[in-house]
């Protein structure tokens, strides 16, 4: 092999390993969202009751805001009387964490549908707007929710110090966009298993990157200098 061959295909393998380490940094997770079981403890018109639900919270990135869903997998609370079509309508807080502090206003639709007396209320999926105030990992955990039904008001507030459903990493509206990323929340001890993995593939990533960059950047001047 010519040393001319030679450095041809030196230089084709650093620029595939600056291509590789690119894509597994592209590659990295957009969000980390959990589904959290929370414990509602309700201040009904009829007295206490209480229920736990699985809670999901899921973004959806707009422009320099992120849409919101929150949705219960069951049912909370209930009535002593049936609600009939349209006279239930739920309402809920999510409260933020980590680099910005506050809460996030959700609502929903009123029932669609007649709710049988005695049976856990199925609440809809709720909605609603987060617009980034800070720079930073912000998480998003389930707090109060309301449900007004027959001109009474159920309020429900979780009782077990659940933990975030989503964390974001999340750039100030008006600053550079950043993007989503996966991440632990807040102050929380570093973390061990496939997040840190991912985390530590896209370091890889970057390190291959430059080097193969410096690679080609080296044979360039070789090249040049054995011409010379």
């Amino acid at each position: 092999m010519s040393y001319r061959t030679y450095q041809k295909r030196t230089a084709a393998l650093a620029f595939a390993a600056a291509l590789a380490g690119s894509a597994v940094l592209m590659a990295a997770p957009a969000a980390h969202a959990d589904v959290v079981d929370v414990n509602y403890q309700c201040k009904t018109p009829i007295g206490d009751k209480s229920a736990v639900s699985p809670i999901d919270i899921k973004s959806v990135k707009s422009g320099s805001a992120y849409k919101l869903t929150m949705s219960w997998q069951k049912g909370v609370s209930s009535s002593p009387v049936e609600l009939g079509k349209g006279s239930m309508t739920p309402s809920a807080v999510i409260k933020l964490g980590g680099a910005e502090e506050g809460t996030v206003a959700v609502s929903g639709p009123a029932n669609a549908a007649a709710i049988p007396a005695n049976t856990p209320i199925k609440i809809s999926d709720l909605s609603g707007t987060y617009t980034p105030k800070e720079t930073g990992k912000v998480t998003f955990t389930a707090d109060v929710l309301t449900i007004k039904a027959l001109g009474t008001t159920t309020t429900c507030t979780p009782s077990n110090n659940p933990k975030p459903s989503l964390t974001l990493d999340v750039t100030a509206a008006g600053g550079s966009d950043t993007g989503e990323t996966q991440s632990g929340s807040g102050d929380e001890l570093p973390q061990t298993g496939p997040e840190d993995s991912a985390i530590a593939l896209g370091t890889l990533g970057g390190t291959v990157l430059l080097a193969g960059a410096a690679g080609v950047l080296w044979l360039t001047r070789r090249n040049q200098a054995v011409r010379r």
